[in-house]
């Protein structure tokens, strides 16, 4: 589906160019030579992005931001130099961004493409609050074709319920809920899901906890006991962390793969097992037998049907943002209480943000900011952990960033964005602007930006 723009100028000699350039790219195009038009068109057609004049007759560019503020649209402003004061103000009303007359056309695609990024990750925002809010979570694994791949394979592992699974990938990218996913769809449903994590365990102790013990098999066994084996009869066995099950346990767990049947520990009788094995682990296999700490052979009996989880940074922001609405609803289900909205700010942070401990991180971060939020509607920035408000997500509107300044604080701030955009070009980055070369070289001297924009440099954050 092509992304739409509303342009909102009074003069036809920029409606024209700005349409033709848009339309060339592949946009749908929308035009008004006034605010009251505008504001019609957008009520019509809701498009992505709307660049709007701040001088016009009538209707003023300020009173129609103000309108389309209040229903959530993305507004670039088009401004000339030397009222930098009213675009901070319009900032102030909720625009997006601004950019000064005459317009360089490759900084403003650069800045109305960036728009539209946010108008879609808004606009899936709520699309997905409300589909979670109703109840229907079935597309949590994600949209994107990558997952709805990945979402088939599990469907395939599912319903060959006799297949050993393999899951790979990092820590906390949601091995044991795939796992689940695979049994609860599978003919094993109604049958047990057992797992157990095969790291930080004795051999003796996990030796017990898998095939079970006689009576007297060792000092403590008083009883016999029957292992997770046998307690997971026709149903699912989810080994976590196979790559540091013990050596010496190793030939048991490949004998019962092969055979179907095991022994407990001190016994003599063959013990029959129905079980559909899925393993996990964040480890490198190759790279273990390799070390001599696996062996081959069960790594070969495990690796049937391998499936390997991509890391969150991997995904995209859609399948990111249906995650994040995906646990905040199970993580306010289990607190037993509303799930509650993601304010701008927040979603930028969650989307922007890294993520190196994948899903549990998230999970964690929801949970911190639901209990913070201390019931509110809303989540705001302010309720996640300091590690998303300090860094990783995407810029601040620039409204934010420049409330407080000074105009020659504003005044720097633009020349320093205007000349990374440009790529350290001072011809084009005066153009951009709307002065003289002369005159950018005696602000970029005054301001001390001199390296600014050449090999990526940047004066300020």
């Amino acid at each position: 589906m092509p992304r739409s723009i509303l342009l909102i100028d009074d003069d036809p000699s920029i409606l024209y160019i700005h349409s033709r350039f848009f339309q060339a790219q592949g946009w749908d195009v929308y035009r008004a030579m006034s605010g009251e038009d505008g504001l019609q068109l957008y009520a019509s057609h809701l498009p992505d992005v709307v660049l709007l004049d701040v001088k016009m007759p009538g209707m003023s560019g300020l009173e129609v931001l103000e309108q389309l503020s209040a229903q959530d649209a993305i507004v670039v402003l088009l401004t000339g130099h030397g009222d930098i004061e009213n675009a901070v103000a319009a900032m102030k009303l909720g625009a997006e961004n601004f950019i000064t007359k005459p317009v360089a056309l490759p900084h403003l695609d650069a800045l109305v493409q960036k728009a539209a990024e946010k108008s879609e990750l808004r606009r899936t925002n709520r699309l997905l609050a409300g589909q979670f809010s109703d109840g229907r979570d079935d597309a949590s694994l994600g949209r994107s074709a990558m997952m709805q791949a990945f979402t088939r394979q599990l469907d395939l592992l599912a319903a060959s319920d006799q297949t050993t699974v393999l899951l790979l990938g990092e820590s906390g990218t949601g091995k044991g809920w795939v796992a689940n996913h695979i049994h609860g769809r599978s003919a094993r449903a109604r049958r047990p899901f057992v797992e157990i994590n095969c790291a930080g365990l004795s051999p003796t102790f996990l030796d017990s906890e898998l095939f079970g013990h006689e009576k007297g098999a060792f000092t403590d066994a008083k009883s016999l006991k029957r292992g997770l084996f046998e307690v997971a009869h026709g149903g699912t066995l989810f080994l976590d962390e196979i790559g540091d099950l013990a050596p010496e346990l190793q030939p048991k767990l490949l004998k019962v793969l092969e055979s179907k049947s095991f022994r407990r520990l001190g016994g003599t009788v063959e013990q029959k097992t129905d079980v559909r094995l899925i393993a996990a682990t964040n480890r490198d296999l190759e790279k273990e037998i390799g070390a001599g700490r696996f062996r081959e052979d069960l790594y070969y009996r495990l690796n049937v049907l391998p499936i390997r989880l991509p890391a969150v940074r991997e995904r995209t922001t859609e399948d990111i943002l249906e995650l994040v609405h995906a646990l905040l609803h199970d993580v306010a289900t289990r607190l037993s209480r509303p799930a509650p909205r993601l304010s701008h700010a927040a979603l930028a942070a969650l989307v922007g943000y890294d993520w190196p401990g994948n899903v549990r991180q998230m999970r964690n971060v929801l949970e911190h900011a639901l209990v913070m939020s201390a019931g509110a509607e809303e989540i705001d920035a302010h309720d996640l952990p300091a590690e998303l408000r300090s860094g990783g997500g995407p810029e601040p509107r620039i409204g934010e960033r420049f409330a407080g300044m000074s105009l020659k604080e504003v005044e720097c701030r633009h020349i320093e964005h205007t000349l990374i955009a440009f790529a350290g070009n001072r011809t084009q980055a005066a153009g951009a602007l709307g002065i003289s070369r002369a005159t950018l070289h005696n602000k970029i001297r005054a301001y001390g930006l001199e390296d600014v924009g050449r090999a990526g440099l940047s004066h300020s954050a």
